[in-house]
């Protein structure tokens, strides 16, 4: 039985794939995306994608067939706010998901009106630019409980087994205020030595409470205000059950690191 890992990307500012001072800027994170479906045992049936830019009261899967753009960013190019990624939805993923879910004791809900943010077409359109593979998005929950969204992940680890890639798109440092600052290059990178620490840790148990207990890491609130682009690690954490997470690559773009995770 073929098993996939599970990922965790840093998915960078806004649309920049589509504009060609950003592309170089981020050289790096757009070629090792472009390298991840390499990693992978076999192509997969469908993604799961957990961002950092869809949160609900309750957890969500978006369940069109046909998902939408969603342009939630300000202040970019015109021509941004005309992207396209019409990549499929799955229906049946996202009823998976719920039941999964349902079984493990969440109220879990649907969106039918749910698409594609940033978060989701810049790297999954990097990494299958003819979008021609099946997507659903799984929300977070507002209340933004790390040991709630681990557990989630634990929830649909079964999931890796079916063919389904799990995806939790954030960002290890998300400060608005501290980009291109440069005393944001330190707190980035002590604090994603925290998280490597952690995903790198033999015992599953010990990663996770390593993850649970972030606001006590090095430069932890400096890093993360609030927290909406690292739970995203927590539901890939979760869904990795024992397997041992390790770093893809580091890129550093506006004075800060930004890494990636595979488990598996």
């Amino acid at each position: 039985m073929t098993r996939f890992p599970t990922l965790f990307l840093s998915h960078g500012g806004g649309p920049w794939p589509f504009m060609e001072d950003r592309r170089v800027q981020y050289a790096k994170t757009a070629a090792e995306f472009g390298r991840l479906p390499q990693l992978l045992p076999e192509r997969p049936k469908a993604v799961l994608v957990i961002t950092g830019h869809w949160e609900a009261d309750a957890f969500t899967v978006s369940t069109s067939a046909h998902p939408p753009m969603v342009y939630d960013y300000y202040g970019f190019p015109e021509h941004t706010y005309h992207i396209t990624y019409p990549a499929p939805g799955r229906p049946e993923l996202a009823a998976e998901v719920k039941a999964l879910l349902a079984r493990a004791g969440f109220d879990c809900r649907e969106d039918p009106r749910q698409g594609f943010d940033h978060g989701t077409f810049v790297p999954l359109g990097l990494m299958y630019p003819n979008a021609d593979m099946p997507i659903v998005l799984l929300s977070l929950k507002s209340s933004y409980d790390a040991a709630e969204h681990i557990k989630v992940g634990q929830a649909i680890t079964s999931l890796r087994d079916e063919g389904i890639l799990i995806v939790g798109s954030g960002l290890t440092y998300h400060n608005m205020r501290g980009f291109g600052r440069a005393e944001s290059k330190p707190v980035s990178y002590d604090f994603e030595a925290y998280l490597n620490e952690a995903i790198s840790n033999p015992d599953a148990a010990r990663r996770n409470a390593m993850l649970v207990d972030w606001e006590n890491a090095p430069s932890a609130r400096l890093a993360h205000p609030r927290e909406d682009h690292l739970l995203p690690l927590m539901v890939a954490a979760g869904a990795a059950g024992s397997d041992v997470g390790k770093r893809v690559f580091v890129d550093e773009v506006a004075n800060v690191a930004m890494a990636s995770y595979v488990f598996g």
